[in-house]
């Protein structure tokens, strides 16, 4: 490896080690539902976040809860210590479609009436609040 190519490859290394990611794949729930959840709580701070999924009537709201524990614990173990109250935030946060599940029904006089299975992936990424400042300065 070059030496410039190394040295932008540790660059974005020290800057990746705030930032956490976890994803959940092929969630039996259509984007549309997910994205209501998620926008409840897009840029929010983590543990303030987690009181709005814990409270909320949707279905989709204990998956994202769970997913959000995952991304504070995959923060926690990069960086080997807890998490604080007021440290971390939702930096990013995003639902994309995942194939659908596409199956008949029966209809009147023979026919078959499509039923469309939809799933969505969520990727959730999770950074710290006083590095997120310092980038704005």
């Amino acid at each position: 490896m070059g030496v410039r190519k190394k040295q932008s490859a540790e660059k974005r290394h020290e800057e990746q080690k705030h930032v956490a990611l976890a994803k959940l794949t092929n969630v039996p729930t259509s984007p549309r539902k997910m994205r209501l959840v998620a926008d409840m709580v897009r840029g929010q701070e983590v543990f303030r976040a987690l009181g709005i999924l814990r409270f909320s009537n949707k279905e989709a709201a204990q998956r994202l809860e769970k997913l959000l524990r995952s991304a504070v614990a995959n923060w926690e173990e990069k960086n080997e210590r807890k998490a604080e109250s007021g440290e971390l935030y939702i930096k990013t946060l995003y639902v994309n479609c995942a194939p659908m599940l596409k199956r008949l029904r029966p209809a009147p006089q023979g026919r078959g009436y499509r039923i469309r299975k939809r799933a969505n992936h969520v990727t959730i990424i999770v950074d710290t609040i006083d590095n997120a400042k310092t980038r704005e300065a």
